[in-house]
C-alpha cells in the first residue's frame, strides 16, 4: 500500500485549514475596523438644539 497519496492529502488538508484560519482572522480584523469607523461616524453626529419654551404640541421640530 502506497502511503504517499494519503500523506499528500493530509498535508493539503492542513494547508487548507491554515489558509482558512488566516482568512478568518483577516475578516475579523476588517469587521473591527469597519465597526470603529461606524462608531466614529455616529459619534460625529451633532446633538439636536434644545427646544425653546412652549407648550407640548405647540412647536414643530424641523431638525432632521
Amino acid at each position: 500500500m502506497d502511503i504517499m497519496p494519503i500523506a499528500a492529502t493530509a498535508s493539503a488538508n492542513s494547508a487548507g485549514l491554515t489558509q482558512e484560519a488566516v482568512g478568518l482572522s483577516v475578516l475579523k480584523k476588517a469587521i473591527d475596523i469597519e465597526a470603529a469607523g461606524a462608531l466614529a461616524l455616529v459619534q460625529a453626529i451633532p446633538a439636536p438644539p434644545a427646544m425653546s419654551s412652549g407648550t407640548v404640541g405647540g412647536m414643530v421640530n424641523t431638525w432632521a
